[in-house]
């Protein structure tokens, strides 16, 4: 029954005395081959129920108990096959209860050599002894000196096992008691941490809502000075331009030809008033535009921009504001088509302001801008070969009334670059900055193509 390989025992099951006999040599051949205590008495119970059933539908087995090894885990069984004296029709026997295969790894009824066969197996541990065939061999030949016991001495055992079992399943009913009121414990701390961290974050909450409305005051506050800083600026700057541009005028008019010749230190003193108010007048103008562009009260006219006609308009007018002949002014053809959908004026006003800046602060060397497409977007570019800016200071430049801290003798108001950052932040664009000190800076207009 166990096909080529030869049985560790073979039994005979034909009375109800019998059931108690296949239960003690199903033990003691678990015992040998290496099974734990706990699986000995499974197999054995699971052996007594099938026996008993069998004895009762088939009047009697043939029973044999087998170590195979089977390559399906790798690892060794002890097998049991139980073989009814008469044959039983396909599907007749069933287990009557799911407990006897829970007992065992497999339980099964198959055809074998033309018998209907009962068989189970239970997986030998791995730390067991190695059952090669010399070890089978020794095995057969102890269990067959063995003498079974009676029924009563197995039954005794099995009384033995039954209240060791208790026993255990006692001790873990006690550790369960303990188990749980450990649980018990744990909740009630869970459950008062729980509410003390509820109480703290709805506390958290309330702090979290309070610093929201002062956040929200300080914002309206915020914007509210910001409006009035920029009233301010554009008042007086709209007060100042009137009075300034009177004083250039009279200076003008003092130097004159046709008027009183002066001295040579009136003439010098007059040059000095009119070179301060044309500066003043410059910071003006800036303070104005700044204050409009704060205020938002500037609108793009968008419409098709030809970056070759801008090109080509302040290459001519700033060559010639360009007073040191050691710098020259590089103006690249834009290549075609040219094209990009923004303001006119307020994009020639930020190359204006990037150039000039350029030719302002380069004491030697060049000032180029060129333009290039990428994609849907234009990225037009001033570099400079002047002194460079250091790189924690690169952001600062576009605050207000900055300037960077230098021995040159060119100084400016500082608001001309944050006023470019904004139009072309208007204009759905970026300004950038990369520089380093020694090789100059590189100012990029990045704008869309089209209107954003």
């Amino acid at each position: 029954m166990t096909g080529a390989v030869e049985p560790l025992l073979l039994m005979a099951l034909r009375v109800e005395q019998d059931i108690f006999l296949i239960r003690q040599r199903g033990r003691e051949v678990a015992a040998a081959v290496g099974l734990e205590h706990q699986d000995q008495v499974r197999l054995a119970t699971a052996l007594s129920e099938v026996a008993r059933d069998l004895l009762h539908a088939a009047a009697g087995a043939d029973v044999a108990f087998g170590a195979v090894f089977e390559a399906v885990d790798g690892r060794h069984h002890l097998r049991v096959d139980l073989a009814p004296v008469r044959p039983l029709p396909d599907g007749w026997y069933e287990p009557r209860s799911g407990a006897v295969a829970r007992l065992v790894d497999t339980l099964s009824v198959v055809g074998s050599e033309g018998d209907t066969v009962v068989r189970m197996s239970r997986r030998i541990p791995a730390n067991a002894q190695a059952l090669t065939p010399e070890r089978l061999a020794e095995l057969r030949a102890e269990l067959g000196q063995v003498v079974p016991g009676s029924a009563l001495d197995e039954l005794a055992t099995q009384n033995a096992q039954l209240i060791a079992a208790l026993d255990e399943v006692r001790s873990q009913r006690d550790e369960l008691a303990v188990l749980n009121a450990e649980l018990e414990e744990t909740n009630r701390g869970v459950m008062a941490l729980y509410t003390q961290l509820s109480e703290e974050l709805e506390e958290t909450n309330r702090g979290v809502v309070a610093l929201y409305a002062e956040l929200d005051e300080k914002s309206a506050q915020l914007r509210a000075a910001s409006e009035s800083k920029s009233r301010f600026l554009a008042n007086v700057s709209h007060e100042l331009r009137a009075p300034v541009t009177a004083i250039i005028g009279l200076g003008r008019l003092l130097t004159d030809s046709a008027s009183d010749p002066l001295t040579a230190a009136q003439s010098e003193q007059i040059g000095l008033i009119r070179s301060s108010a044309t500066d003043l007048l410059t910071l003006v103008n800036d303070l104005l535009d700044l204050a409009k562009a704060e205020s938002g009260r500037i609108e793009p006219d968008w419409a098709e921009v030809d970056l070759r006609v801008v090109f080509g308009q302040l290459r001519g007018t700033l060559r010639a504001l360009s007073a040191r002949p050691e710098v020259e002014l590089v103006v690249e053809e834009p290549p075609t088509p040219a094209v990009v959908v923004s303001d006119e004026v307020l994009l020639a006003q930020v190359l204006r302001n990037l150039l000039h800046n350029g030719l302002k602060f380069t004491e030697r060397g060049e000032v180029r801008m060129r333009a290039e497409r990428l994609g849907d977007r234009w990225r037009l570019t001033v570099a400079d070969t002047g002194a460079g800016i250091p790189a924690e200071l690169q952001e600062r430049i576009f605050e207000e009334f900055y300037q960077v801290p230098g021995n040159t003798r060119v100084r400016g108001t500082g608001l001309g670059l944050p006023y470019a950052r904004r139009l072309v932040t208007l204009l759905g664009g970026t300004l950038e900055l990369t520089s380093e000190p020694g090789r100059g800076s590189t100012f990029t207009v990045t704008l869309p193509v089209e209107r954003a």
